[in-house]
Parts: structure tokens; sequence; C-alpha cells
């Protein structure tokens, strides 16, 4: 038992950063992101989710993806800097659960078969959502692979954050520009739906995502060039970066926004 959900809280963070984790956020059990059910491959047809529903909290895990491989998407090579992201969330993951369970606590580990992972992200404080319907987050950008453990360790909530991704996304459509299906949106946010695998009733940025995976289906490869060419995909452990970010979050977000195009190379790289 621990003496407060304050020092629970510490202990698994600190355990999650020792099991690989780039961040970590925590927020409460949200049934409106929750899948109402499961594709069975095998029959076809689909299953209950098996996440239990008494569950109060939600450990949400960040693994970023590796920079330079980003910049030659699309490409099969690229698609190893998403499947390394995957790889080491899988185990951080598969850890840090079976920690929590050692400790007498539920605890079930989740990638991305159970809910909608980048609201939950929103509501653990990692990030915003941008104008490409991806997680942008302070620390790596868009460049980020989402996993969720849903558990009963008493924990404390963070809150969600703003560091001006919005305001920077109403002046920019680089993302939109540069998807070949034309699967981003160009206009203001809205409750627009294009088909079935959007969400109903959120006012945001919608991708059309059957067009998107088409895509990505047709060139037998990954694609993620939204990625690739939004400006908040840079290295942020530079000082210049940091600087541009804090720029980006300010009235000034549109001379960010020049200083991009003008000095950033994010055409694709062989």
């Amino acid at each position: 038992p621990f003496t407060s959900p304050a020092q629970a809280t510490k202990d698994i963070r600190k355990v999650a950063k020792l099991s690989g984790a780039d961040l970590v956020g925590i927020c409460s059990f949200d049934e409106r992101w929750m899948y109402s059910g499961i594709f069975d491959e095998q029959l076809m047809t689909s299953k209950a989710n098996e996440i239990p529903d008494d569950l109060p909290h939600v450990i949400v895990i960040g693994e970023s993806m590796d920079e330079d491989l980003t910049k030659t998407v699309p490409s099969a090579l690229s698609g190893s800097a998403t499947g390394m992201g995957y790889s080491y969330d899988a185990l951080t993951l598969l850890t840090l659960a079976q920690y929590i369970r050692n400790l007498g606590y539920r605890a079930f580990a989740t990638m991305n078969d159970s809910s909608l992972a980048i609201p939950l992200a929103v509501q653990a404080g990692l990030g915003e959502v941008g104008r490409h319907s991806l997680l942008i987050t302070p620390e790596f950008g868009p460049r980020l692979r989402l996993g969720r453990i849903f558990t009963d360790i008493p924990l404390q909530h963070d809150t969600p954050k703003k560091f001006g991704v919005q305001a920077f996304c109403q002046i920019c459509d680089r993302c939109a520009k540069g998807c070949p299906p034309g699967a981003i949106p160009s206009d203001s946010p809205s409750k627009k739906t294009h088909n079935r695998s959007n969400l109903i009733g959120v006012a945001k940025w919608t991708v059309d995502a059957e067009k998107c995976f088409k895509f990505w289906v047709n060139q037998n490869t990954d694609c993620s060039i939204c990625i690739r060419v939004c400006p908040f995909n840079r290295d942020y452990q530079q000082w210049y970066n940091r600087c541009w970010r804090r720029l980006a979050n300010s009235p000034l977000r549109r001379l960010a926004l020049w200083l991009d195009d003008r000095l950033s190379n994010r055409r694709r790289h062989k």
C-alpha cells in the first residue's frame, strides 16, 4: 500500500521512465473514448471490449520515433521508425503493467485495440491535437507512439496543457498541402465527419481516415508525410528549436512559420 496517491504516482512515473517511457501522463477513465467492440479476425465479427469499466485511472505512455528516419517518409525504411516506436511501447507497457500487478493492483496494458489514444493523451496532459489530427507534444512534436494502461492503483491525474498548437495550426496548412490524397482539412475545426471512421459530435480538425489509409495501402508502405512536414517536428534538445517553439506559442507565430519555411528542409530525404 502507498501512503497517498501522490506517492504512488511518483513511484509509477519512476518505474515507467526506468522501463523506457519517453513521456508519461495520467488521466481518469473516460467511457467516450472506449471502443464498443473489437473486431475478431477469426470469426469476422465484433466481440466485446475486454477492458473492465471499473478501473478509474489511465496511464498514457509515449514513445518517440527516430527523427532522421521520419525525414525519409514515405518509404519502407521510415516504417521502422513507427515499428520500433510500437515495439518500445509494448515493452514499456508490459513491464509497467506487470509491476503494478505485482503490487496487488489490476493493470491492463493496451495499444490500439481498446480505445482512442489521442483523446486520453490530451486529457493526460501530454500535448494538443494538430490539424493533422495527431498529438503534438512540446518534447517531440507529432513524432510519437502511444500506449495505455488501465488500472485501479491510486494515482493523481494530470491536466490538459496548451502551448499554442491550435492557434499555430489555424495559420499553418503544411500538412494539408503535403497530403497526397487530400485527406487533411484546410479549413477551421468543425463537427464535420467524412465517414464512419470519424468521431461524431466533436469539434476538431477531422482527417478523412479512409482516404488516408487507402493511400497507405496503394503504395504498400508507411506514409506519415504529415509528420515530416509539420513545423513542430524538430529536435527540441537543440536550444534554437526550443526558441522556435516559444515563438510559435506567441503572437509572433507567423514569424515562426516563415522561419520554418526558410530554414527547415522538410522535403523527403533519401
